[in-house]
C-alpha cells in the first residue's frame, strides 16, 4: 500500500500558480473553476446504499457525468453496476482505490458515502488532490478532524458540502426566514428526535476475511482490528472504531436544523443521559439517550435518540420542533407546520417533492436540490448550503453529546473552539489514534 505521504506528492507534483484579478492563485484554487454550463466529471466512493441517492440526483444535472464507482467490496460494486445500468443507463469506470480516482485530473469533485472513519480524511486528500467535496454526515470522527477539515477547505480553496440534505428544503429555507421575522416570537428552545426499533447485531465471531473485500484498505485511518462476521456491511456505525453511534448517524440531521432555527452556534454546556438497555451484544454506544445543550441567551436544544425502540406515544419516526414566545413550529424533510401558543395549526408548507425519512437510503428531492446547490457552487460560485464550516459546528454538538455522555457529568465549553474547559479526561476523546501513515494532515 502507498503510503499518505508519498500519494500527496504524487497528486500535487508539477503544480503551478496563476494569476486571477490581479492575486496569486495556487493551482488547487484554479483547477476547478468550471464555467455555468460546464460538465462536472464526478466519483463516487462508497456504494452500498446512500450513494444510490448520489447517483440519482447527479444524474437530474444534464451537465454532469459519473465517471467512477468505487468501494473496497467486489460484491457491493456488482450489484451497484447492475442498479447504474437499470437506473441511468450506464456503468462507470470501477475502481476498489479511491487514491486511484483522485490522481484522475477529469474528475471535479468526489462523493464520499463511505463507513465515517473515512470522511475526513477521504475528503482532505480529495482536496489535496484538488477535488471538491461532498461529504456524507457526520463529516468528521472526532473533533480533531473537524478543525482539519475547516482549516483544509480554507487552504485548498475547494467546494466542501456535507450531506445534511434538508439545508436545502423550501420549507425549511421558508420557516427559519419567518423565524428571524418573527412569526413565533422570540425562538428559545428546539427539539430533535429519532425513533427506530433496531434489532441485536449479536456477538461477532472472528472469521477469514471475504476474499471480495479489502479488509486493509477498508480500515484505512482506524486502528486494525481482526474481521468478524457483524461489522461490514453496516452494523460498523455502533463499533467506536469506526462509527459515531445514532446521535452523529441519524442526529446530525435534526440537531442542525434546531441549531439553524435557534441561530446559535457552540453551546455553553452540554449533558446526556442515557445507556444501552435493550440486547446484550457488541453494540458499543447507547441506545437510547437524552442531550441538552445550553447556548447564550438562554436557548437550549435537546436531543432524544430511541435507537432501539420507538418512542411511545406514537409519534414521526424524526423531526424537529422550534418553540417562541408566540407559537410553534415542526419541521421535517417533507413539511413545515405552524402552531399557535394553544397547539391549532395555523399553516401547512409541504415540500414539492417528496424524500424518504427514516431508511438508509434517504432518496428524494432534497438530494437533488443539495447536489445542484453543490453544482452551482462549483459552477458560479454561489453561495452551499451546508458548508464545511457551518456543517462542522452541528457534528461537534454530536461529539459534544458522545462525550458528555462517556463523562457522566455537564461539560463546560468554550464557545469559540468548542473545548471542553472543566474535564481533562473527557479531552482525551478529542483526537483519535490513526494507523500508521494514515493520519490525516495538511
Amino acid at each position: 500500500m502507498n503510503s499518505r505521504r508519498n500519494f500527496i506528492k504524487k497528486t500535487t507534483a508539477g503544480t503551478a500558480a496563476m494569476t486571477v484579478g490581479g492575486l496569486i492563485l495556487p493551482s488547487s484554487s484554479y483547477a476547478g473553476i468550471l464555467g455555468a454550463n460546464d460538465r462536472i466529471h464526478c466519483a463516487i466512493i462508497g456504494v452500498r446504499s446512500r450513494a444510490k441517492s448520489h447517483v440519482l440526483a447527479i444524474h437530474q444535472d444534464k451537465n454532469a457525468k459519473i465517471l467512477y464507482n468505487c468501494d473496497v467490496d467486489d460484491t457491493i460494486i456488482e450489484e451497484h453496476n447492475i442498479w447504474c445500468k437499470e437506473n441511468i443507463g450506464y456503468v462507470p469506470k470501477v475502481e476498489k482505490d479511491f487514491r486511484k480516482v483522485l490522481e484522475d485530473k477529469k474528475v471535479d469533485a468526489i462523493f464520499i458515502a463511505t463507513p465515517e472513519h473515512w470522511h475526513a480524511p477521504m475528503a482532505i486528500m480529495a482536496m489535496q488532490a484538488g477535488k471538491h467535496v461532498y461529504v456524507e454526515k457526520p463529516c468528521s470522527h472526532n473533533p480533531h478532524e473537524n478543525d482539519l477539515l475547516v482549516a483544509a477547505q480554507k487552504k485548498y480553496g475547494k467546494k466542501v458540502q456535507m450531506g445534511n440534505q434538508q439545508r436545502s428544503a423550501q420549507t425549511s429555507i421558508l420557516a427559519i426566514k419567518e423565524i428571524e421575522e418573527g412569526i413565533i416570537g422570540n425562538v428559545y428552545k428546539g427539539e430533535a428526535y429519532y425513533s427506530n426499533n433496531r434489532g441485536s447485531i449479536g456477538i461477532g465471531n472472528k472469521i477469514e476475511v471475504p476474499s471480495t473485500l479489502d479488509w486493509e484498505l477498508w480500515q484505512g485511518p482506524a486502528p486494525r482490528t481482526d474481521y468478524k462476521d457483524n461489522i461490514h456491511p453496516y452494523n460498523w456505525h455502533w463499533f467506536h472504531n469506526w462509527g459515531t453511534g445514532e446521535i452523529h448517524n441519524n442526529g446530525t440531521h435534526e440537531i442542525d436544523i434546531c441549531r439553524w432555527a435557534l441561530g446559535v452556534d457552540l453551546p455553553e454546556s452540554v449533558t446526556s443521559f442515557g445507556g444501552k438497555y435493550t440486547y446484550e451484544d457488541d453494540w458499543e454506544f447507547v441506545d437510547n439517550q437524552q442531550v441538552t445543550y445550553k447556548f447564550k441567551d438562554d436557548k437550549f436544544l435537546t436531543w432524544t435518540g430511541h435507537s432501539r425502540g420507538k418512542i411511545q406515544p406514537k409519534q414521526p419516526g424524526r423531526g424537529a420542533t422550534i418553540y417562541g414566545s408566540k407559537g410553534s413550529i415542526t419541521l421535517s424533510r417533507n413539511a413545515y407546520n405552524l402552531f399557535a401558543l394553544d397547539g391549532s395549526l395555523i399553516k401547512t408548507e409541504k415540500e414539492v417533492g417528496q424524500s424518504a425519512t427514516t431508511n438508509t437510503r434517504g432518496d428524494g428531492s432534497l438530494d437533488v436540490s443539495h447536489v445542484g446547490n453543490f453544482f452551482d457552487a462549483i459552477r458560479e460560485d454561489k453561495s452551499l448550503h451546508s458548508d464545511i464550516q457551518d456543517a462542522s459546528i452541528s457534528t461537534m454538538l454530536c461529539h459534544l453529546g458522545n462525550m458528555a455522555q462517556d463523562a457522566g457529568e455537564t461539560l463546560k465549553i468554550d464557545t469559540t473552539t468548542g473545548k471542553i474547559t472543566n474535564n481533562a479526561k473527557a479531552m482525551e476523546s478529542w483526537k483519535r489514534e490513526y494507523a500508521a501513515g494514515w493520519e490525516p494532515k495538511l
